[in-house]
């Protein structure tokens, strides 16, 4: 297989962990939006978790992005 081939099936292939992290923030607000319609009372406590989580799905999204840029621009 050719490296330059090779290198953009990888950046594909990690250019897949930010749909992950996209879908992975959705779940957390939808899954937080219906806690907080059961419960409104506790959805004050739990609206700063909610934040912490979508920062580290999104952290994983920015990481993916990372490694997909740094092999299609960085690796020779």
């Amino acid at each position: 297989m050719d490296p330059v081939a090779a290198k953009y099936i990888g950046a594909g292939l990690a250019a897949i962990g930010m749909g992950a992290a996209a879908i992975g923030v959705g779940l957390i607000f939808g899954n937080f939006l219906s806690g907080a319609l059961r419960n409104p009372s506790a959805s004050d406590a739990q609206f700063g978790r909610a934040f912490i989580g979508a920062a580290l799905a999104e952290g994983l999204g920015i990481f993916a992005f990372l490694v997909a840029i740094l092999l299609l621009f960085v690796m020779k």
